[in-house]
């Protein structure tokens, strides 16, 4: 076994994915001496951007949230270029398709919220005041909240079965990657608050922008790309090339999966997996950056991304992203493009089918009782980090990654005072 010599090393990070860039970006900032180690040839995890056939595909469909706390933090968001969806979600119905916007934003576009439309008066009241708890609460009162299942939660705030089934169940179906609305609902007063007090963007390079800018701001050399891990060591890790290296301590920043096999014992939750079908049209379909969902459920959302940025695309065509949950088989692809025909009121016979992508443990379940934050210590010297740890987002990975920095720069400092 050969032994890696190239300075001090006090931290090994395993995985360039959000949460370990952040843990790695506080314990250099601490002045400890850290080295990433990452199995791909790119940094970011599940926040992956590829060039395809003229096209930048996301390792699935993804949106970057502007109002979580650990993105204002640590992101120059005007480098991001980011551009903003709609803020609002159309729903394609029996009668047509409506359109559920904030109406403080888009006054001139809230008809579809009078009563009657998408949801009775006494509806649209209970909503109001849903809302209006979620963005104006400190996040710290959410946090200490009863922790029921999201569809019990919005059945307490008074909201019928008539919205929860014409609305919700469709849309948080594509947020959570399950549709029986079992997600914790503090986790879901958290998301709304942030929906509603921040802006859904993809910035103009793709959601990989995101990894990315958090890497370039690492000191040069921290992070070491097409490095797998193979197992941890007494010293350190040992990788898959047979090479040692050492440090006194190591964060896996993983996947639930990956983390599991790193460190025997841990307990990961369960996943969701959820696949993303992007087809290149001769035009765009729906002329509006706007997330579109089912009523019947057919399909999580669809969205046409050259609308958000025409720049994803190199040709001027059209580019269309589909997510459904699971790996869905050729016929379902097939059914998936026949409900797309019917969405959008065209023909899709003639799209190009560009990727199927199928991301597994896309997100941790979360099921109440669900812990919104888990400690990053498993034995002396080891810790795990990762939105497993936390929730199933951006802002999960990022302060899981925070938490831990903090948790060990704590244990260094007594080990330094022993």
């Amino acid at each position: 076994m050969a032994r890696e010599h190239g300075g001090r090393c006090d931290v090994i990070v395993v995985g360039a994915g959000a949460a370990g860039l952040a843990c790695a970006a506080d314990l250099s900032a601490a002045g400890l001496a850290v080295r990433v180690l990452e199995g791909s040839d790119r940094v970011g995890g599940r926040m992956r951007t590829d060039r395809h056939l003229g096209f930048l595909l996301d390792r699935g469909f993804q949106v970057f949230n502007t109002s979580y706390p650990q993105v204002r933090r640590r992101l120059r968001l005007r480098d991001l270029r980011l551009r903003a969806f709609t803020p609002g979600v159309a729903v394609h119905t029996d009668r047509g398709r409506l359109l559920f916007t904030d109406p403080s934003r888009r006054p001139r576009e809230a008809a579809d919220l009078l009563p009657g439309r998408l949801a009775s008066a006494r509806d649209l009241a209970a909503l109001g005041v849903l809302s209006a708890r979620d963005m104006l609460l400190p996040a710290r009162v959410l946090r200490r909240g009863q922790d029921t299942t999201t569809l019990t939660a919005l059945a307490a705030a008074g909201l019928s079965g008539d919205i929860v089934e014409g609305f919700f169940r469709p849309f948080l179906s594509g947020v959570f990657l399950e549709d029986e609305l079992e997600t914790s609902s503090r986790f879901f007063h958290l998301v709304w608050r942030s929906m509603l007090r921040g802006t859904l963007c993809l910035p103009a390079e793709g959601i990989g922008a995101v990894p990315a800018q958090l890497a370039r701001l690492l000191p040069e050399g921290v992070v070491r790309t097409d490095a797998p891990v193979r197992e941890l060591t007494a010293y350190g890790v040992l990788l898959d090339d047979g090479t040692e290296t050492a440090a006194p301590s190591v964060v896996v920043a993983t996947g639930p999966e990956a983390a599991a096999r790193l460190l025997p014992g841990l307990t990961v939750p369960e996943t969701r997996t959820v696949t993303t079908l992007y087809h290149a049209a001769e035009r765009s379909p729906l002329a509006e950056p706007t997330l579109l969902v089912d009523a019947r459920r057919r399909f999580l959302n669809t969205v046409v991304l050259t609308e958000v940025h025409p720049g994803l695309s190199t040709d001027g065509r059209a580019l269309v992203s589909t997510s459904v949950l699971g790996v869905p088989g050729p016929e379902e692809e097939t059914a998936v493009r026949e409900a797309l025909a019917e969405v959008y009121g065209t023909d899709t016979g003639a799209w190009e089918p560009l990727r199927t992508c199928t991301v597994p443990g896309a997100l941790p379940a979360m099921p109440p009782p669900h812990p919104l934050s888990r400690t990053s210590r498993v034995t002396p010297g080891r810790y795990v980090c990762g939105d497993h740890r936390a929730t199933g987002s951006l802002q999960g990975a990022l302060a899981s990654g925070a938490r831990a920095a903090r948790e060990l720069l704590a244990d260094h400092r007594r080990t330094a005072r022993a």
